[in-house]
């Protein structure tokens, strides 16, 4: 059934949380209370119930509501259709490891989060409020969400986690190529030593 006047579709989208303690300008930074609000949809198509675990980005919502609509999502949008996610067979869906922030006003920095880390990057030289991109950038923050869900620990430096910054530094060369922007010069910090913490190599992919 394909929504209409009398059966609309109704999304709940909430911008950003409270930062009442946020010890971040968390409105426009990478962290947590700034970059994951809920969203829920209602509606036909909608109407089963549910949660998603996957990761999603504002940029599938048009693809969402085109494909909930019934009509074709051309090639060129950028971001992706959940509704694959939202039908019975779900587990054949192929879905992003990963989700791209681009940050701008209080700085201009990109990040990616995956389902287990959090990696960071700040332009020194760029303006938050004239540029939207910059050709250089430093290291910030790598977080552990699984170890460090409120995101208190910074590891941006810490030589245990070394490989992780190398793969994440990658992934959001990628990604940042393929929003539309030039391939940066991403500086790494100096490896501190990092007493006990590790690794596991099957955790730098997660």
């Amino acid at each position: 059934m394909l929504p209409s006047a009398s059966d609309p579709i109704c999304i709940f989208l909430q911008s950003y949380l409270d930062h009442t303690n946020c010890p971040f300008n968390c409105q426009r930074s990478c962290h947590e209370s700034s970059i994951r609000v809920p969203l829920a949809f209602s509606g036909p198509g909608f109407n089963g119930g549910g949660a998603l675990r996957e990761l999603i980005s504002l940029i599938d919502l048009p693809p969402t509501l085109l494909d909930a609509a019934g009509i074709e999502v051309p090639d060129h949008m950028q971001g992706r259709s959940l509704m694959p996610l939202i039908g019975g067979n779900r587990m054949g869906v192929a879905w992003q490891q990963e989700v791209f922030v681009q940050i701008s006003e209080s700085e201009v920095g990109r990040a990616i989060r995956t389902r287990r880390w959090k990696y960071a990057v700040t332009a020194p030289s760029g303006d938050p409020i004239h540029d939207s991109r910059a050709s250089d950038y430093v290291e910030s923050y790598l977080y552990d969400l699984e170890a460090d869900p409120y995101e208190l620990n910074n590891l941006v430096d810490k030589q245990s986690h070394e490989e992780v910054r190398v793969h994440l530094r990658e992934v959001l060369k990628q990604r940042m190529v393929t929003a539309g922007e030039t391939a940066p010069t991403i500086h790494a910090l100096p490896a501190q030593a990092s007493g006990q913490l590790k690794v596991l190599k099957t955790e730098i992919y997660q």
